[in-house]
């Protein structure tokens, strides 16, 4: 009998099994709700936005605890209920599309290798074929981008992918997105991750990879292979603000400094950058020297502090994070 219970999904109508579960939070938190419903929290916030139907077994322990009946508008069917016309369905669809239903298996994976080892894996078939992906030439767009990369950005095998915040970099990611389709001919896709808070730009091109590669990015872990602005960036100096400009509109912050001296308050822009890799730190401090800055290294972070810095800064390398534009300008 409990096995049956099991097998069987209370359907109700449309938009009452999300009211029937939020009435029962109002009474009981998601965790013990989901300690009587003997599932996981994720499974009754999937009941309550109706994903699919809850389980027959838990709405009637759930109904049990608030002392109330079973819904009578609640139909109950069995969970595979729908398997059966599924089939019928598929069945239908192969009838009219080959006249029978392929009874001979061993036949089929006969043809299957035989199709295999004369097209499957010649070059004609599109699903070993390398897409089309562009190469662009040193300049300054191609070396900001480059320091977006060694900011937000990595490399996998076959992906290219930079990671940015869905909301404080929404406007940012428009702009980097473009920059990757001018660069590489390629749209880049978008993969929201709400639990991290993240929008993900991703390249899906083998030999884009091994072309940024050889321009001076590491597959992989950035920080365990200690990664460094490529050293025909650093010969140029074009090219270095342009990397350092996308380094720090990536993992770097404007923020405010506030200190009292005598009663009196004072305020006053600060930027900085934090990374874990020594080389890339020194790096970018040796070309904001370059430029007449003091940098400040402490511990993992590379900061400008004073107020003319923060002016040479934003005049001479400058910023297409609109979020620090902001934040320098209020």
């Amino acid at each position: 009998m409990l096995e049956k219970l099991r097998k069987e999904v209370a359907v109700f109508p449309l938009g009452s099994q999300r009211s029937f579960l939020e009435d029962t939070a109002r009474s009981f938190p998601i965790d013990r709700i989901a300690q009587i419903c003997k599932c996981s929290t994720r499974t009754i916030r999937d009941w309550r936005r109706e994903k699919f139907p809850m389980q027959y077994l838990a709405l009637k322990r759930l109904c049990a605890v608030r002392g109330i009946p079973v819904p009578s508008e609640v139909v109950v069917r069995d969970r595979y209920a729908h398997v059966r016309t599924a089939g019928l369905l598929g069945a239908q669809a192969v009838m009219q599309k080959y006249g029978c239903v392929p009874v001979d298996e061993e036949y089929r994976k006969q043809r299957w290798r035989e199709w295999w080892n004369t097209n499957g894996t010649s070059g004609n078939n599109s699903l070993f074929r390398r897409k089309d992906v562009c190469f662009p030439k040193r300049n300054e767009v191609f070396a900001e981008f480059i320091g977006i990369m060694l900011g937000d950005g990595g490399l996998s095998e076959r992906q290219v992918s930079v990671t940015l915040h869905h909301i404080d970099d929404l406007q940012y990611s428009h702009f980097v997105r473009d920059m990757m389709s001018q660069l590489f001919k390629v749209c880049p896709g978008v993969y929201h991750s709400p639990k991290k808070s993240v929008n993900t730009l991703v390249i899906s091109r083998s030999d884009l990879v091994q072309f940024l590669h050889r321009q001076g990015l590491p597959i992989g872990n950035k920080v365990r292979q200690q990664c460094d602005i490529p050293d025909w960036i650093k010969k140029n100096k074009e090219f270095s603000l342009a990397c350092v400009r996308g380094l720090i509109d990536t993992d770097g912050s404007v923020f405010t400094h506030r200190y009292i001296v005598n009663g009196k308050q004072y305020s006053y822009k600060k930027l900085g950058f934090t990374s874990r890799s020594a080389p890339l730190r020194r790096s970018s401090a040796h070309i904001l020297e370059t430029l007449g800055m003091s940098p400040r290294m402490s511990g993992y972070d590379v900061r400008l502090d004073s107020i003319n810095d923060m002016k040479k800064y934003f005049s001479l390398i400058g910023s297409h994070n609109p979020k620090h534009l902001k934040r320098y300008a209020k």
